[in-house]
C-alpha cells in the first residue's frame, strides 16, 4: 500500500481512525469484569493463594504476617469443611498458585486500570489472561470431581468456583466480537 503524500487525505485518514474511550456509564457489563478483578486482586490472590504459599503445610505452621491469622483461620476451616484440595497442596496445585500470584495479579492491577479508563490494548492480554484461567480451573475442578483429594461437597464447590469459568468465557465473548472494546471512532 502506497503512502499518500497529499494532505488533505492524511488529514481524513488521521480523523477516521482517532478513536475515544467509552464511557464506562455506557460500558455497564464491564462493571462485572471490575468487580471480579477487584476480589481476586484484594483477597483471592493476595489472601488466598498468598497464604498458600507462605504456609507450606496447613497443618503444621506459624502464623505469617501476612495474610492475618483470622484470614488463614479461614481459608483453613473453607479446605476442612468443603475443600480438602485446597489443604492437601499437591506441587501441580502450588503451580496454579504461583501463576495466580505472580502473573493474574499484575494483571488484576493492571486490567482495572484498562477496564475502568477504556483502554483497547488490554484485549490481548484479556484473551490469554482468560484462556489460562479457564485451563486452570477446569483442571482443579477434574481434580475435585475425581481425584485423591475430591471435595466431599462437590455441588457447592462447583458452584462457588463457576465465576472463575463464567466471567473469563464473557470476557473472551466481550474481546472477541470487537477489535476495539472500549473505543468508538471520534466523529466531526
Amino acid at each position: 500500500m502506497a503512502q499518500t503524500t497529499d494532505p488533505a487525505e492524511a488529514s481524513a485518514n488521521l480523523a477516521t481512525s482517532a478513536r475515544r474511550s467509552i464511557p464506562l456509564s455506557r460500558r455497564k457489563g464491564d462493571l462485572l469484569f471490575i468487580a471480579f478483578f477487584l476480589l481476586n486482586l484484594g483477597f483471592i490472590t493476595y489472601i488466598v493463594d498468598l497464604e498458600q504459599i507462605v504456609i507450606a503445610n496447613p497443618a503444621h505452621f506459624t502464623y505469617p504476617l501476612w495474610p492475618p491469622a483470622p484470614l488463614v483461620d479461614l481459608i483453613h476451616n473453607y479446605g476442612k469443611a468443603l475443600d480438602p484440595l485446597l489443604l492437601a497442596r499437591p506441587i501441580w496445585w502450588k503451580a496454579t498458585i504461583w501463576i495466580d500470584a505472580l502473573f493474574f495479579g499484575p494483571f488484576y492491577a493492571v486490567a482495572l486500570y484498562a477496564y475502568i479508563r477504556g483502554r483497547d490494548w488490554i484485549r490481548i492480554p484479556t484473551v490469554v489472561w482468560a484462556s489460562v484461567l479457564m485451563t486452570n480451573v477446569t483442571i482443579i475442578l477434574f481434580e475435585e470431581v475425581a481425584g485423591p483429594s475430591a471435595t466431599p461437597q462437590l455441588p457447592l464447590v462447583i458452584l462457588l468456583n463457576l465465576p472463575w469459568l463464567l466471567v473469563p468465557i464473557a470476557a473472551l465473548v466481550r474481546m472477541w466480537r470487537n477489535e476495539h472494546p472500549f473505543t468508538e471512532p471520534v466523529e466531526n
